[in-house]
């Protein structure tokens, strides 16, 4: 029988005003999956809770478990990333990557870490790290691995054959990159440049640290994003909402 309450870091993905005081905040924590909890009073000035329930936190929790939702009893902010709630667009990206875990992920107990840990390192690096829009194509590469989406970049889908020193396609049905000679199996293909798929290929496999060095010209930046915005997309079946608030304050 599942605990009746429990103490867990949690960051907060969603916040939506619940009753007359109340805020309603969808968590991510790294034992317990994604929650919905309610932190009764967060909107009187006098809570103590008010300043602990922000977008894009990291908070210490205690949850009582409810029939329905979870009860917020205590939160405590550990890492504020207040630079997500004063750049606008370092802010679009962090709603970006919110939307992107909630859309992939079910609201279940699971073990959640890994998870878990990718979104707090990407909250962070979306503060501090030159190029933002890297650490979210990073972050989009990692996420499809971590829900069973990853693409496969180094043999053609139909043929099982590696992939040569050319020009590539990619389908969005079959999750991977298909050579040229094979086009015409597939009508959900797009054109893939052997430049676009080599960085790709080094977001895939490498670590953080090694694709942060990189230095992208935008024709890249916005080649890669043509790709992995197209998949996911696909995958979802539905367009996301942050994608065009990025697109319309992007500098």
């Amino acid at each position: 029988m599942p605990e009746r309450s429990f103490r867990t870091p949690a960051l907060i993905l969603k916040r939506r005003d619940f009753g007359e005081a109340d805020r309603l905040l969808t968590v991510l924590t790294p034992t317990h999956g994604k929650i919905d909890v309610i932190a009764k009073g967060a909107r009187k000035p006098t809570s103590t809770k008010t300043g602990h329930v922000e977008l894009f936190t990291r908070a210490d929790m205690l949850i009582h478990r409810g029939r329905e939702l979870g009860i917020a009893v205590q939160v405590e902010m550990i890492a504020p990333y207040l630079v997500l709630r004063e750049d606008l667009q370092r802010g679009a990206y962090a709603n970006y990557v919110a939307e992107l875990l909630d859309r992939f992920t079910g609201s279940d107990d699971e073990d959640s870490g890994t998870l878990f840990k990718l979104i707090d390192e990407t909250l962070e690096r979306l503060c501090y790290d030159d190029d933002p829009r890297l650490a979210v194509r990073y972050y989009e590469m990692r996420l499809l691995d971590l829900v069973g989406f990853r693409p496969e970049l180094n043999e053609c889908v139909f043929s099982r054959e590696p992939i040569q020193q050319e020009d590539q396609y990619f389908s969005f049905v079959e999750g991977g990159v298909v050579r040229p000679e094979y086009a015409a199996h597939s009508v959900s293909l797009v054109s893939l440049p052997m430049v676009t798929l080599k960085l790709m290929r080094h977001m895939q496999r490498s670590s953080y640290p090694q694709v942060k060095s990189l230095k992208l010209s935008q024709a890249l930046h916005n080649d890669v994003e043509r790709i992995m915005l197209g998949y996911i997309t696909f995958l979802l079946e539905q367009k996301l909402q942050s994608v065009d608030f990025i697109r319309r304050i992007r500098v």
